[in-house]
């Protein structure tokens, strides 16, 4: 027994396919957030202080530089999917959903290159 309609089966027409590749997407981000997210709240309880050299010596730390530029990138990729459901669902008229889509885009890139360059800036000194 199918739950598709007659003319459903006749054209082959059916789910876009899309949906499950953005769902698992969102799910492995969501779990790469929490094992990053972990590392970055144990790392400043254990930086013993907020000072202006601390902070910058522990991100100029080479696996620290890496880690936390991971944390940021998939940071930014998690809110990019998300914010993209969201436009897609809520927006219904075209030329809106294509300008809100294209603005999340460059505000993600965005503000992904803007906090990589700062922690490539503190990690090589510059």
């Amino acid at each position: 027994m199918s739950l598709r309609s007659p003319m459903g089966r006749v054209l082959g027409l059916g789910s876009a396919k899309e949906g499950v590749s953005h769902w698992w997407a969102q799910r492995v981000s969501a779990v790469a957030l929490v094992i990053l997210g972990l590392w970055f709240v144990s790392s400043l309880l254990r930086l013993g202080g907020f000072g202006y050299p601390l902070v910058r010596a522990f991100i100029a730390a080479p696996l620290n530089a890496v880690l936390l530029s991971l944390l940021i990138g998939t940071t930014v990729y998690h809110m990019w999917l998300g914010m993209q459901v969201i436009i897609e669902d809520y927006i219904h008229d075209e030329l809106p959903k294509i300008l809100l889509l294209m603005g999340n885009t460059f505000f993600c890139i965005t503000v992904a290159l803007a906090c990589v360059y700062a922690i490539l800036q503190i990690s090589f000194g510059l």
